[in-house]
């Protein structure tokens, strides 16, 4: 450590001292994903059923297994959660909010390059809590697999509380915290959280490859979370000179890179380098990042920045969605009038790769939901727009893709009941007809 030697041992100290630093009435912001800290969640937990710290606001993305402890709903009286983008824990909490007489979890509608304003210039955030590798010869901890909202978190908040493990990889980048930013510091040695694969469906195979074909040698990706992305990459081996500018580093990506796929040699900024600013999946793609000099991670208003994304050209956008309208309005968020997960970096993309030259905008879902009872392509949307009518270019279900750009209303009802499923496009063509003179 050399010269930081001194200064890194009047910082570490246990997880129960850390936490004991963070007053009452605080609001947090956590690591995304596989960067939440399960020594320092756990131990804020324990004083949280030890009620001697309450009135706390959890802000984050995502929350995985490590932040369990912390999210429960018999803790919801001291500590509240904030969610900008619902998962599993957070449905399961909703599920139970009634039985417990609790409120749902609450939700900050925003896009995903909007985190680090929000959390660190509107809700002001005190302290950060988030899982970083060891510090390098400089004196700094790279955020590895989640550079994100908590880069910018890391400048503004009065604490800085960092749980050092040395299983997070050391990514290269703008993603370093220097020690002098640091309130605390609890070395961890755990493995780190891996997140299995989604199982690929024959639906998600075929959807697959029909956007494949539409991606040329070259182009330069962003591939969105599930099973539809990942198979989109998995038919994408024999393609060359590719590169990757996206929100999620995924297995699929770094498999595309071992196999010369994407070599990043084609693209205007960055060259040479896939572009991201989170990670998740298993131990191997960590070590794939590890101080690889070819992948560096950015801040998400940087990666998202819809500006920055066209700088490079023919980039393809893939993303999925929840339900289509007969207009091509996307709703990718709420599910039978629940938060499932959020918008995410999804009109971001879309609208990058739109104002990329040669890019492409996909949206891809099967076209059936709820065991085929019900159909993803539908008149009207249950749930908020989360890409509006006017970005939207293709669409992609298990029965074609079609490109909407330049379509009036009526001949986008015409393409979109085309790719639905043969058992709904009977009532999807009775309510055009129905809608026909009007919005």
């Amino acid at each position: 450590m050399g010269p930081y030697a001194e200064a890194y041992a009047a910082r570490r100290m246990a997880a129960e001292a850390a936490v004991g630093l963070i007053p009452s009435g605080s609001r947090i912001a956590m690591g995304l994903g596989v960067s939440q800290p399960p020594a320092l969640l756990r131990a804020l937990a324990r004083r949280a059923e030890a009620g001697q710290v309450g009135d706390l606001s959890l802000y984050y993305l995502l929350a995985f297994a490590n932040a369990a402890p912390l999210l429960r709903s018999d803790l919801r009286h001291r500590v509240r959660p904030v969610s900008l983008f619902h998962g599993g824990l957070e449905r399961a909490l909703d599920k139970e909010a009634g039985s417990h007489d609790l409120p749902v979890v609450d939700f900050i509608p925003t896009a995903f390059s909007q985190a680090p304003h929000v959390l660190s210039r509107q809700v002001d955030v005190d302290v950060l809590l988030t899982t970083v590798a060891p510090m390098d010869s400089d004196g700094c901890f790279s955020l590895g697999t989640n550079t994100d909202y908590a880069l910018a978190v890391s400048q503004s908040a009065r604490q800085v509380i960092l749980e050092v493990n040395p299983a997070m990889p050391r990514v290269l980048g703008n993603c370093r915290i220097p020690l002098d930013r640091v309130t605390a510091l609890v070395e961890n040695p755990v493995p780190l959280l891996e997140v299995p694969p989604a199982r690929i469906r024959d639906n998600d195979r075929t959807i697959g490859h029909l956007i494949a074909d539409l991606v040329g040698d070259g182009a330069c990706l962003q591939m969105g979370i599930g099973a539809l992305p990942d198979a989109v990459c998995a038919a994408l081996h024999d393609r060359r000179h590719m590169g990757i500018h996206t929100e999620l580093m995924t297995p699929g990506l770094a498999e595309l890179m071992r196999l010369g796929a994407v070599d990043n040699s084609r693209k205007a900024i960055h060259a040479g380098r896939t572009v991201f600013t989170f990670a998740m999946g298993d131990r191997a793609l960590y070590d794939f990042l590890d101080g690889n000099p070819d992948c560096e991670a950015q801040p998400v208003d940087y990666v998202n920045n819809p500006a920055v994304i066209a700088r490079n050209d023919t980039v393809v956008s893939v993303n999925a969605t929840l339900e289509v309208d007969l207009q091509g309005a996307c709703n990718s968020e709420c599910l039978a009038g629940w938060q499932y997960s959020a918008a995410g970096g999804q009109l971001d993309f879309v609208r990058g790769a739109s104002a990329s030259k040669g890019g492409k905008s996909i949206i891809a879902c099967h076209s059936t939901a709820a065991g085929g009872t019900a159909s993803r392509i539908v008149p009207r949307l249950t749930g908020p727009v989360t890409t509006p009518r006017n970005d939207v270019q293709y669409v992609a279900t298990e029965f074609g893709v079609v490109n909407l750009r330049g379509l009036t209303l009526a001949e986008r009802a015409r393409a979109l009941i085309g790719i639905a499923h043969p058992d709904f496009r009977e009532g999807l063509e009775r309510a055009a007809h129905a809608a026909a003179r009007g919005c």
